[in-house]
């Protein structure tokens, strides 16, 4: 049986696409470039959904809280041998009034969440969290701006450290995807990574995720 990697998080794992306001293809999304680097031996089953938080109800948008929807996603891909969770930025978004601990307490109440759906794994739970690449200066002057709201940089800035904590203390995998060599946002907007990101951040995890498994 191959063994199953699940990849959950928002729009950077969905592969939003800012050039053309639509998706990457299967080309070019970090998901499916994962799979393609590993091999016939590993499924990538991707669950991206943009705009998705760790632990927080979005008052404008239905759906969008992974806490609620974790135990599904899981169960759906059983047995799983792997998850990757890569979420926070949406939580920086001034209308959910947090700070990056209190998003990082989120992240670990999901992440603990994922571990106790006991019924899901194929072994052990095996986690790996992901601080995304922060969001870059400038977003303020972009179309996104009065979506996120003010502070942005500065909390997606802080999440890799807390990040980090939790997963030492929890005793699973952890990437800081900023230190990625090359890895940036697209320059419409600041927050979604370009297309070379996407190729990065699954090179990257290509040579990871072996060891883990």
């Amino acid at each position: 049986m191959k063994k199953h990697i699940v990849c959950f998080g928002d729009s950077n794992t969905h592969g939003y696409c800012t050039g053309t306001n639509g998706r990457f293809s299967e080309d070019e999304r970090w998901t499916c470039l994962l799979g393609s680097y590993l091999g016939d031996d590993y499924l990538i089953c991707e669950e991206g959904l943009s705009g998705r938080t760790t632990v927080f109800e979005d008052p404008l948008f239905e759906g969008l809280n992974g806490l609620s929807s974790i135990f599904q996603s899981l169960m759906t891909h059983e047995p799983v041998d792997l998850l990757i969770l890569m979420l926070g930025t949406n939580d920086t978004k001034e209308r959910f009034s947090s700070n990056a601990e209190n998003i990082a307490k989120g992240m670990e109440r999901l992440t603990r969440k994922a571990m106790s759906v006991t019924d899901a794994w194929h072994h052990d739970p095996r986690i790996l969290i992901i601080a995304p690449a922060p969001i870059e200066e400038g977003y303020e002057n972009t179309f996104i701006a009065d979506e996120m709201g003010k502070g942005c940089v500065e909390k997606s800035r802080a999440l890799a450290a807390y990040y980090e904590d939790i997963a030492k203390r929890l005793g699973i995998y952890f990437l800081d995807a900023s230190t990625i060599p090359g890895i940036r946002m697209h320059p419409k907007d600041h927050m979604h990574l370009d297309q070379s990101s996407h190729m990065l951040l699954a090179k990257k995890l290509a040579s990871l995720i072996p060891d883990m498994l």
